[in-house]
């Protein structure tokens, strides 16, 4: 059973944007951050289920969706540390004093940092595939250059131009990312135009390329000096890895135990890069068991 929803949303306002955001549901909240390429319809088939038990909101990151910046570009692109102050500033405009954060990739980032910054306010941490600093030097290995290459294109001041440059250029750009990185290649095929509608919109191409120029400096850094150490997250957390990420790779998950406190983790077989989109019913059902354990 799941909830209709809304999805044209609500905005927020904040000193510095206007965030748009799905909400829908009640009871505990827990908030839901997306990755790169991806924006808030990437939880359609999450929200509509965890909204049946919690009040679930899903926000979209600066740059992408149809969240506004109220203030000029940042020179240094968008890097964790001002999109978790960014979530911050959400959550004090929605009311929010603690809840539990359900996240991926580039959300999973910044739900990381958030958790370091502000541990007061997270009650729960639920992560699928999640760069975290524990990677280390792996991140700059031959061996996976092929895979990071765009990280790199990214940050080109030519490169949101030229993807952007017309409809069918972004259209083979994201079914890139998107069937590369899924265990079944055709996962988005249904959705795909909707993905190239979102980021055809005015700047949303150049605000995902935003997170890699302004995550350039510290990814550089965990290459030349390999994984740091950091105080432990103590917030309970639960981590599902699709196996077949080409680009966050589930060997990975062996460092999470330095930087988590007592981390949950498990492997979805038959998933890649977007375990909550392959393999939705397993995502859902293992989110709904650990909020309810945690948060009763």
């Amino acid at each position: 059973m799941s909830m209709d929803v809304d999805w044209t949303g609500l905005t927020a306002d904040t000193p510095e944007l206007g965030v748009h955001y799905v909400r829908a549901g009640r009871g505990k909240p827990v908030v839901l951050l997306h990755g790169w390429p991806e924006f808030a319809r990437t939880w359609q088939h999450t929200l509509p289920v965890l909204a049946e038990r919690f009040d679930v909101l899903a926000p979209e990151l600066r740059g992408f969706g149809r969240t506004e910046t109220k203030v000029p570009r940042a020179t240094g692109g968008s890097p964790p540390q001002l999109l978790a102050r960014d979530l911050r500033d959400f959550a004090d405009a929605v009311g929010l004093s603690r809840f539990a954060i359900v996240s991926h990739d580039v959300g999973a980032a910044v739900a990381h940092t958030f958790a370091l910054a502000y541990p007061e306010r997270v009650s729960a941490l639920f992560f699928f595939n999640c760069p975290y600093p524990g990677i280390g030097k792996r991140w700059g290995e031959p061996a996976h250059a092929p895979e990071t290459w765009y990280q790199q294109f990214h940050q080109k001041d030519f490169a949101a131009a030229l993807v952007g440059s017309s409809r069918e250029a972004c259209r083979i750009y994201l079914s890139h990312f998107l069937s590369h990185w899924s265990r079944d290649p055709h996962a988005f095929d249904g959705v795909l135009e909707e993905w190239v509608d979102n980021f055809m919109r005015p700047g949303n191409l150049q605000g995902g390329f935003d997170w890699y120029v302004g995550v350039s400096r510290l990814r550089r850094q965990l290459m030349l000096e390999g994984a740091p150490p950091m105080p432990q997250v103590s917030a309970p957390s639960r981590f599902l890895w699709g196996r077949h990420d080409p680009v966050l790779k589930v060997e990975w998950v062996d460092r999470l135990p330095d930087y988590f406190t007592s981390p949950e983790i498990e492997i979805a077989e038959e998933a890649g890069h977007f375990v909550h989109f392959e393999q939705p019913a397993l995502a859902n059902a293992r989110i709904l068991e650990f909020l309810a354990r945690v948060l009763g």
